[in-house]
């Protein structure tokens, strides 16, 4: 019991690093790339996610199935990741004018080598837990929470952080003139994801002998074909509600990045209005995001219980709904007298998030044989984070472009426009998902 107890402790401090290098720059990088003049293509760096997701994952999956096993590939994963979050860094510190195409390539190869480590992470915990006889569904919620409070550490670092001509320090008021260096605006929000990528790499090391020997005992599929070897995974297709679900996964996964790359944009843009201008909300747009992070970790811990008490079916569709909800008080609130909704909005996201994707990987989980369970979380995290979202990004960058655009006001850029229209389209999408999906789905 012991030395379960210290092993989970390392896991939760694995999820913590691993998603602090991602919560150091995917709330905030649309104001990044805005500031830089690539407020337009904000959809594209989101998509990019999803389009490597097509195939990154599932050949992780696939690699950490039968040959290396998941520890080794995790650290040599986010090593190479975090090089390539440093070279965009340094491109962006050393350019005279940021480039679409350079910067996009880089971060394109970042996440080729990252979006697979969120997989192979969930690979590598549920290998451990199963080789101790533990309930994956009753522990692994508790071990993934310390991601969410990660991922919520980095965002407050990277809120208030500021440093220009040597001077760091820390700040949540935009009367200070440090403000606008603040990383939540600026390169640095890459160099830290790059440096905590590094620490983390380093981390992994040290379960290389746990990992290899999950691999040995755990990760050993059967050779029956060219395609179950490398396809193995989609046998689980044959099961009707998989195919369902699979399917729902990707019609869900337009949902998942669409307020990572527009809500902190659109929450600034309160501050080129007069009557909000000197807002505690709108100059804090990623701490303010961050609710959304505390309502995903504390609604972790409800998923062992809503899935005993109510089944896949009604836990997936409560998802759908609370992503309806959430855009719907987007495009309601304001950072006045509507704070409240932005308020209820970051609440709800937790229910949204959790109850589609942590009970989606344990709903794979749960339909995988051993042999499989790279690869079945694989081709959730393709179906959902790689053809969904990348389609959805493309959809929501053109909706969003079609209302708003960038203005240049008192030196400073916003994102500017018919910001209601945008959430209550996405807010409809939502919904008809939530609407179909229980009529589809057979009862668990």
């Amino acid at each position: 019991m012991h030395s379960f107890k210290l092993m989970r402790g390392r896991l939760c401090a694995l999820y913590f690093l691993q998603f602090a290098v991602w919560g150091c720059y995917l709330t905030c990088l649309g104001q990044f790339l805005g500031r830089v003049g690539l407020g337009r293509d904000i959809s594209w760096f989101y998509s990019a996610a999803g389009l490597v997701s097509l195939f990154m994952p599932a050949l992780a999956g696939y690699l950490a199935d039968r040959r290396f096993g998941p520890s080794r590939l995790l650290a040599s994963f986010h090593f190479i990741a975090a090089c390539f979050m440093l070279s965009a860094w340094s491109y962006v510190r050393s350019a005279q004018s940021v480039e679409f195409l350079p910067l996009f390539i880089i971060y394109v190869l970042f996440l080729c080598f990252f979006m697979p480590t969120i997989p192979l992470a969930n690979t590598l915990t549920f290998s451990i837990l199963g080789l101790r006889g533990m309930n994956a569904a009753e522990a692994f919620p508790r071990i993934r929470f310390f991601g969410t409070v990660g991922f919520i550490a980095a965002m407050w670092f990277v809120n208030c952080a500021y440093l220009h001509d040597g001077t760091f320090g820390m700040t949540l008021s935009d009367a200070n003139p440090m403000a606008r260096w603040r990383f939540q605006y600026t390169d640095m929000m890459l160099f830290s994801s790059g440096i905590i990528g590094v620490i983390t790499s380093l981390f992994v090391l040290t379960f290389s002998v746990t990992g290899n020997q999950s691999r040995r005992k755990r990760y050993v599929a059967p050779e029956d074909s060219f395609v179950s070897r490398w396809l193995g995974g989609f046998m689980l297709l044959k099961n009707r509600n998989l195919r369902i679900f699979l399917i729902f996964a990707i019609l869900g996964g337009v949902c998942l990045q669409i307020t990572n790359g527009f809500a902190t944009p659109f929450i600034t843009h309160f501050s080129s209005q007069p009557e909000y201008d000197g807002s505690g909300a709108a100059a804090n747009a990623t701490m303010l995001f961050s609710l959304s992070q505390i309502s995903e970790a504390a609604c972790i811990l409800l998923i062992p219980f809503f899935l005993r008490r109510y089944g896949f079916r009604v836990v997936l569709t409560v998802s759908f709904l609370a992503w309806a909800l959430r855009f719907a008080l987007f495009g309601w609130g304001n950072p006045g007298d509507g704070l409240w909704m932005f308020v209820a909005s970051m609440l709800v996201y937790g229910v949204a998030f959790d109850f589609f994707n942590i009970a989606g990987a344990i709903y794979m989980e749960q339909n995988a044989g051993a042999g499989y369970r790279g690869r079945a979380q694989g081709i959730l995290m393709m179906m959902s984070n790689g053809i969904g979202a990348t389609f959805g990004m493309v959809w929501a960058g053109a909706v969003v472009n079609a209302f708003c655009n960038w203005r240049q006001i008192d030196g400073m850029r916003y994102f500017i426009g018919d910001w209601s229209a945008v959430w209550m389209i996405f807010g409809a999408y939502a919904l008809a998902l939530a609407v179909a999906f229980p009529l589809l789905f057979r009862r668990n």
